[in-house]
């Protein structure tokens, strides 16, 4: 010990644990310190105690029991609140991480520990060469969804070294920053828009090693190669409840990964969290498509969204048309892709790429002045509790946000018999095109739950029409919108999808097309049909999609995923303030809906664009909404940390302030201030 004289009588021992890799070299060190010391000096003290030359610049003190770092280097060991009892360990900010994407590779790189996840992310996301990255985040693995694979597995090795891609060497994992021009428009494109492949620049990205280019390929190039045994070993949620497991390990965004109690080695989820897909761009987004494409895909075949028959069908067509497209293109040897046809494709998915971020190409202005209006004879269907459904027939009119019915037209200059509000209402699809049905369902909220209409159209034309109104409407939008076209014409391609007939000479001759049908539907519908029903009826399907591109069949694929009901729905179990009985929140973009959770009907619908203020009381773990027209919600999560559902809607509303005018540097501290908290 070294006498207080010396030191002064301030000075007291502090225990230190250096995490380092060599070998003979003890790891314990003691020093004496003194409260007024900062912990750069601690650092410095630190290192020449230790007396071993090596790069100490990623190092930091992590303290054990306050579980966090000490990163203010400036700030004194008092003002830190350091004492003799603390244990503080030196060890590297940037650790190796594995993460599984959303085409279930699985990648090993290096990532800050230190930094909060929101940050880490963007890093990870520039490794990968996936823009946007504060549409995605990571996500922990529930128990929940573990105990049916740890059941099968349990006597299974990890995986084998050859599965897992190494990045470990790519410039930001290794502590570089990223090279800004990967993000110019003005860059080489990383993407062919016709053979959906990365590019040359893209392969330079990686590592300049000979894996370079099977590394890019895997994030770029979609892989269908899963079984209905791969699939049996996966979860499959079957009820709301098992949907919500899917959604509670999401990890905090202002904090760290090691705050989170995440080790070296682990593994996480690198999943898209937020489905509002912004500037999807097929020059530059080669990987961000692609892993778009797989989540949905799989979201598909695990049965976490649920879809029809038909649907079904077509998600398996648009896969089985990639799937022949790239055996196709392995087949022939393309030297070079020519301008006319990479324009054309351009210009194909121009109107996708409009479609897919909600916006407008044209700059036409819409004359203001003149209201459109949609008048038509449709059907109306009440479901009543005691009776069959009542259908008749009235005149309809669509104006603004709302639909009047009169008995006749004749009768239309007169009172209404009833005049329907969409605004916030839920609209709902029932649709099959073989059978010529075609129908709107709305849940109009009501004081006391949700009002249930039924629309029947005659025709696909009428039916695009008054669908786009009724999703337009229900957004508080009118006809006059600029979106109201696209949204017709998104609705007419995907009924176009689904319109498709025999064709003897395909279906007859399934067996001359190399396919394996139960990698394109979920178990479901391979325990429904026999292979060989399977292979001729997504064949009947893939007739309207065959001569689509391969980025463009996965377009489609997300533009058909993003028309499902329940697209871009994240589920909560909830008590809401009041209720005797435990309810599902669903969470999206726009809304939050209460749903029922046996029946699984929509009780009541909340928008964000009628939201005054929200907060959450951290000590009861209670989150509380104030809406317009002074309604007021407060809940409680029991299926997840109330931290999720807060930060869900703080990062939505911060992504609808995305601007294509604004350069691409995101404002941080405005996404910690909607979604941080106060705890």
């Amino acid at each position: 010990m070294v006498s207080s004289t010396e030191y002064g009588s301030r000075a007291w021992e502090l225990s230190l644990t250096v995490d380092h890799q060599h070998e003979g070299v003890k790891k314990e060190f003691p020093l004496s310190v003194t409260g007024d010391l900062h912990v750069g000096g601690l650092m410095l003290k630190l290192v020449e105690e230790i007396k071993i030359a090596q790069d100490w610049s990623d190092y930091a003190f992590w303290w054990e029991q306050k579980n966090c770092w000490l990163l203010k280097t400036h700030w004194t060991l008092d003002k830190c609140g350091v004492q003799a009892d603390a244990k503080l360990i030196f060890t590297t900010q940037h650790k190796m991480l594995r993460l599984r994407l959303p085409n279930m590779k699985t990648v090993r790189l290096k990532v800050s520990f230190s930094a909060m996840v929101f940050r880490a992310v963007s890093d990870i996301c520039k490794m990968l060469n996936i823009r946007r990255s504060e549409e995605l985040s990571l996500l922990k693995q529930s128990e929940g969804t573990l105990k049916k694979k740890k059941k099968k597995d349990k006597n299974n090795k990890e995986p084998a070294s050859e599965d897992i891609l190494d990045l470990c060497n790519s410039p930001v994992s290794s502590g570089l920053p990223a090279n800004p021009g990967l993000y110019s428009k003005t860059m080489t494109p990383v993407y062919d828009p016709v053979s959906g492949s990365p590019a040359t620049s893209t392969i330079t990205w990686f590592s300049d090693g000979s894996s370079s280019e099977h590394s890019c390929s895997i994030l770029a190039l979609s892989h269908p190669t899963c079984s209905p045994e791969m699939l049996a070993e996966m979860y499959q949620p079957r009820t709301l409840a098992d949907k919500a497991k899917l959604n509670a390990g999401w990890l905090d965004s202002s904090r760290s990964l090691m705050e989170q109690g995440v080790m070296e080695e682990d593994q996480l989820l690198l999943r898209f969290k937020y489905y509002t897909f912004f500037d999807l761009n097929p020059k530059y987004d080669a990987v961000r498509i692609n892993q778009i494409y797989e989540q949905a895909r799989w979201a598909i075949l695990l049965e976490e969204i649920d879809c029809t028959e038909e649907e079904m069908l077509i998600f398996a067509a648009l896969q089985a048309q990639y799937h022949i497209s790239k055996l196709s293109l392995s087949s022939e040897t393309q030297d070079s892709t020519c301008e006319s046809e990479v324009d054309e494709v351009e210009a194909a998915l121009s109107n996708l790429e409009v479609t897919l971020e909600g916006g407008n190409k044209n700059n036409t202005l819409e004359d203001i002045t003149d209201i459109p209006k949609l008048a038509d004879n449709l059907k109306l269907i009440r479901p009543k509790k005691l009776a069959l459904k009542a259908i008749k027939t009235y005149w309809f009119v669509f104006r603004d946000t709302s639909i009047s019915y009169f008995k006749n037209q004749e009768s239309a200059q007169g009172e209404p018999v009833e005049k329907l509000n969409l605004k916030g209402c839920e609209v709902v699809p029932d649709v099959n095109v073989a059978a010529k049905k075609f129908g709107i369902k709305l849940l109009i909220p009501v004081a006391d739950g949700m009002n249930e209409v039924y629309l029947r159209c005659d025709n696909e034309d009428q039916y695009a029409r008054w669908m786009a109104a009724c999703v337009l409407a229900s957004k508080g939008r009118t006809m006059a919108d600029s979106s109201y076209q696209p949204e017709v014409q998104k609705i007419l391609s995907f009924l176009q999808m689904k319109n498709w007939t025999m064709s003897s000479q395909t279906a007859s001759e399934p067996e001359n097309v190399d396919m394996k049908p139960e990698c394109f539907v979920s178990p479901r519908y391979t325990k429904k049909f026999k292979a060989k029903q399977l292979t001729a009826r997504i064949l009947e399907a893939h007739q309207n999609v065959s001569q689509m591109s391969l980025v463009e069949a996965k377009l489609r694929f997300i533009q058909a995923w993003q028309s499902l009901p329940e697209f871009g729905l994240s589920y909560y179990i909830v008590r809401f303030k009041g209720s005797k009985k435990d309810d599902v929140l669903g969470v999206s973009y726009n809304r939050l809906i209460r749903i029922d959770m046996a029946t699984g009907d929509p009780i009541t619908t909340w928008r964000f664009s009628n939201m005054k203020q929200w907060n959450v009381n951290w000590e009861i773990r209670q989150v509380a909404i104030e809406f317009d027209q002074n309604v007021f919600i407060a809940f409680t999560c029991l299926s997840a940390d109330c931290k999720i559902i807060h930060e869900y809607i703080g990062g939505y509303i911060f992504l609808s302030t995305r601007s294509k005018d604004h350069n691409e540097t995101l404002d941080e501290e405005l996404f910690h201030k909607l979604t941080g908290g106060q705890e």
